[in-house]
């Protein structure tokens, strides 16, 4: 089998050895004959599997001891309407930075549920920018500052995070998870849908402070509260046990690779393989992001016209490469270089992209 060189920006590419590891052990897990899919959530083997799993993502990402840490299924975008259900009461108001397609959808869905202050939208600039972190400060009153780490669809990233003193400050780290060193001590709440860098799509990591649970209103129905969580353990209802199980293995990986340092090593590498050959193609191939704030996970560019563009769509799936095609909203051209993409294939992208200028520049 000829694997792809894998682009997308999610469900994306997971690790071969990760692959095959769990196709070995589908349809006898460990010997418990049975595979882990077919194990009830309340007993064994799975239960000593998924708590040692947390304590895995605990380790790798240094999370306090104040923090509790569970997956969710209703992948990221349920996180959308959780945070303002439990957290913005209805007379009071949060902060959004609108930086683009994922941090606008969360913010919409607050609008809903209740009053929500745009600290900042990057769309005049068409999300090329982002604001100073040393600059941030939310309004007063302010129950909350929502922002997402990394946006998929424009290639903006969060170089560094601001300090918000009391206000409790949420972040979408969907994309670029695992990917780097976190402070997470700054975060009130963070969440993550697994299928960019550390699984299948299906799941959602949640690590939430404590304290945070003190500020909840509303009664809620039970799987949108996080208080009815929190006291289950995530185990309040079926978890995706299957990317539970992916994403433990791929844990392994990522630390026998360096864990998050590791991780932003490798990201560092290839995001600045692709970037330099953008930087020096004299124009051919052009990126919008401010380069203070270009993302290390999903690299955007387009070239001089839409008929060059579909052209070297064409031929990039002739070398074997996929996931290149922008988003739909969007257009041009988005790499996506997550913890698993090989190097070597960030160096056959940029060898295509200068033999395609070569012949069409």
């Amino acid at each position: 089998m000829s694997r792809k060189r894998n682009f997308y920006a999610g469900p994306s590419t997971m690790p071969l050895e990760v692959l095959e590891t769990l196709q070995q052990e589908f349809v006898d897990f460990q010997g418990n004959g049975l595979s882990l899919i077919e194990a009830s959530h309340r007993g064994e083997p799975f239960e000593s599997f998924y708590f040692e799993t947390l304590e895995k993502v605990r380790s790798i990402m240094e999370i306090p001891k104040e923090y509790e840490v569970f997956f969710l299924g209703g992948g990221a975008t349920l996180q959308f309407a959780m945070i303002p259900l439990n957290f913005l009461p209805k007379r009071g108001v949060a902060d959004y930075i609108n930086s683009g397609t994922w941090s606008l959808k969360a913010a919409k869905d607050a609008q809903k549920v209740g009053n929500i202050n745009y600290y900042y939208d990057g769309s005049s600039s068409n999300f090329a920018f982002l604001p100073e972190v040393d600059s941030v400060t939310p309004s007063a009153q302010s129950e909350y500052l929502y922002l997402c780490s990394n946006e998929t669809t424009g290639g903006l990233q969060w170089q560094d995070f601001p300090d918000t003193k009391d206000v409790p400050l949420i972040a979408d780290i969907s994309s670029d998870l695992m990917s780097r060193p976190i402070p997470i001590e700054r975060f009130s709440l963070l969440f993550a849908g697994v299928q960019k860098n550390i699984g299948p799509s299906g799941a959602t990591l949640v690590i939430l402070k404590k304290e945070m649970l003190e500020r909840q209103q509303r009664e809620l129905p039970g799987y949108l509260d996080y208080k009815v969580h929190v006291k289950n353990e995530g185990l309040y209802n079926t978890p995706p046990v299957f990317n539970i199980w992916a994403v433990r293995r791929v844990l392994d990986w990522i630390e026998k690779h360096g864990g998050t340092k590791g991780m932003a090593q490798r990201a560092e590498k290839k995001s600045s393989l692709l970037y330099h050959a953008i930087e020096a193609s004299g124009g051919f191939y052009h990126c919008h992001v401010n380069a203070d704030y270009r993302s290390k996970m999903n690299i955007v560019f387009r070239l001089p016209s839409e008929e060059l563009e579909k052209k070297f769509l064409t031929e990039a799936k002739e070398a074997n490469m996929v996931g290149l095609k922008g988003h739909r909203s969007v257009g041009g051209m988005r790499a996506s270089l997550y913890n698993s993409l090989p190097i070597e294939d960030v160096e056959e992208l940029v060898s295509l992209m200068k033999e395609f200028q070569r012949v069409n520049g």
